[in-house]
This record gives structure tokens, C-alpha cells and sequence, in this order.
């Protein structure tokens, strides 16, 4: 009995929609992942198959499957180019400022995202500030951060929202040493493609969605720190728009962005920049890992 390759795409466009129908209730970066290349595939692999039934063309279908292979890729990457020269060129800030956050709104209802704040009670951290950063059209990146009864490691939850209405979570762990080394871990699926501080060892890990393992690895980083951790004594309020302020210097002064006075006509990247962003938007969305550990 021959195998009809007609199943196989069918069962591909099926796992698809539920993977895509999944995520717009989860919001999970590794779902996304899987629907992208799902989604990649089923064109090449499919539209390949539907151009030799057809009798379309006259090449062979493993020729055909590259060709349209590439045209994705070509036409993804136009979309990305377009919306990163948008981004760049736009009133939004790449590096908002935060605000204490008074409204009340400060931890979604959800309860899968409820049950991360019981683990981290549980885990006795509390509750140090809440803060927002309004990220264009009325749009805010909502925060909530944490710290242990030491002082000495800070979580920062952040609540990405996504167009569905569906709210994505990302965690920051931070800690610092005597000597002014800041050591970071976080699962932000976030594109940056810029340049961070020399005194900050950052370590980022997309496909790691679960808390206690992303503290976990965290915790073995800092096992194997020789200076003395210091505890936090500033606000976050104030670290992180400090954190921001060095971000957008650093990044001006190496080339990632441009001087303030260019940017109304050139935008707020340079080409350099705008490819770092690029190639690391591919990295995030097709492979969930950043470009600096290329």
C-alpha cells in the first residue's frame, strides 16, 4: 500500500491551527516556535506538491520544495525589515521609562499566572514594587518585582500583552556583586541585537519558560561567583530607568543607535543596528536563542 503524502500535510495544517488556536489562550514563545516552522514547511513542502498535481511546472518536487523554501524566507524577511525600519522610525521608545504603578492592575487574573506568584510566596520572596512603561498608543509593559529575604537576587516578572488579548510572562533574575558585576538571567524571547555594559553578564534562555528552573540555573551561576553579593538597597523603580538611561548610551556611543540629533530624519537605528535586530529576530522566532551566543 503506497503512502499518500496528501495525509501528511493534511495532519501538518491540522497540528497547526491547534498549535496556533493553543497559543492565542497561552501565549507561550515555544508553541510559537513550533507554529512558525510548522507553518514554513507546510508552504514549501505543500505548495510544492499542489504546483506538480497541478502540473505547474515541470521541475522536480524536491526543486520546487527549495524554491518556495527561499521565498518564505524572502518574504519573512522583508516583513521583518519593513517592521524593524517602522520601529526605528517611530515615536515608540526602544527604552521606555518606568513608573510606579498605582492602578491596581498589577498581576493578571489569569491563573496559570496567578500560580506563579503563590510559587514565588512560597519560595518566600516578596513583593518589592510594581511599575509600568507605557510602550506607544496607550499599551503598557506592566512589571512586578521580587526579591528574597536576603536581598541579594530580585525577580523581575514582566507581562508582555499580545494582539489576541492573550498576556505572555517573562522573568528577570538580578543579581550583583560587591564589585559592581551585575549577573542577569532571564527567558525574555524579546528581540535586542544590542550592546549591554562590561560589568553585566547576561545569560538569556528563551526556551526556559518555568520559574524555578530559570532560578535554578541562576542560583548555579552564582555558585560559581568568587566576590561577596551585595544586596539591593535602590529601588527598582529607579535601577531599572538607570539601567535604561546606560542602555541608550552605550548603544549610541557603539554605533547600535544614532546620535539624537539624526534620528527625526534617519530614525532611531543605524542599518548596523537594524540588522542585529534582524538576524537576532530570526534566532528568537525560528531557534529561541539570541545572536550573542552564536
Amino acid at each position: 500500500m503506497e503512502f499518500d503524502p496528501v495525509y501528511l500535510l493534511l495532519a501538518t495544517a491540522i497540528l497547526s491551527l491547534v498549535l496556533f488556536s493553543l497559543n492565542q489562550r497561552l501565549a507561550s514563545p515555544v508553541i510559537a516556535i513550533f507554529v512558525r516552522w510548522l507553518r514554513w514547511l507546510l508552504f514549501a513542502f505543500g505548495g510544492a506538491f499542489l504546483v506538480v498535481e497541478w502540473g505547474w511546472s515541470t521541475r522536480s518536487f524536491w526543486v520546487l520544495t527549495i524554491v518556495l523554501f527561499l521565498v518564505w524566507f524572502l518574504l519573512e524577511t522583508a516583513y521583518n525589515w519593513l517592521a524593524i525600519t517602522a520601529l526605528s522610525e517611530s515615536p515608540l521608545p526602544l527604552f521606555p521609562r518606568y513608573v510606579a504603578n498605582a492602578s491596581g492592575e498589577e498581576w493578571p487574573t489569569h491563573s496559570r499566572l496567578l500560580k506563579v506568584r503563590q510559587w514565588l510566596r512560597a519560595q518566600h520572596y516578596a513583593q518589592v514594587q510594581s511599575l509600568k512603561a507605557e510602550i506607544g498608543g496607550g499599551i503598557y509593559l506592566r512589571l512586578s518585582v521580587y526579591q528574597d529575604p536576603t536581598a541579594k537576587t530580585r525577580i523581575q516578572i514582566t507581562f508582555v500583552p499580545q494582539a489576541n488579548g492573550a498576556i505572555s510572562v517573562c522573568s528577570t533574575l538580578m543579581s550583583r556583586t560587591e564589585d559592581g558585576m551585575r549577573y542577569i538571567t532571564d527567558n525574555l524571547y524579546l528581540p535586542f541585537g544590542g550592546f549591554y555594559p562590561e560589568n553585566w553578564l547576561v545569560e538569556r534562555k528563551p526556551w526556559m519558560r518555568s520559574l524555578p528552573w530559570l532560578l535554578a540555573r541562576h542560583e548555579r551561576r552564582l555558585s560559581a561567583v568568587r566576590e561577596q553579593l551585595a544586596p539591593w538597597t535602590v529601588e527598582p523603580v529607579e535601577d531599572l530607568n538607570q539601567q535604561q538611561f546606560e542602555l541608550e548610551r552605550l548603544n549610541t556611543e557603539l554605533g547600535f543607535l544614532l546620535p539624537h540629533f539624526q534620528r527625526e530624519e534617519f530614525g532611531k537605528m543605524t542599518y548596523e543596528g537594524r540588522f542585529r535586530v534582524w538576524l537576532e529576530v530570526w534566532m528568537l522566532d525560528y531557534f529561541g536563542r539570541p545572536t550573542r551566543y552564536l
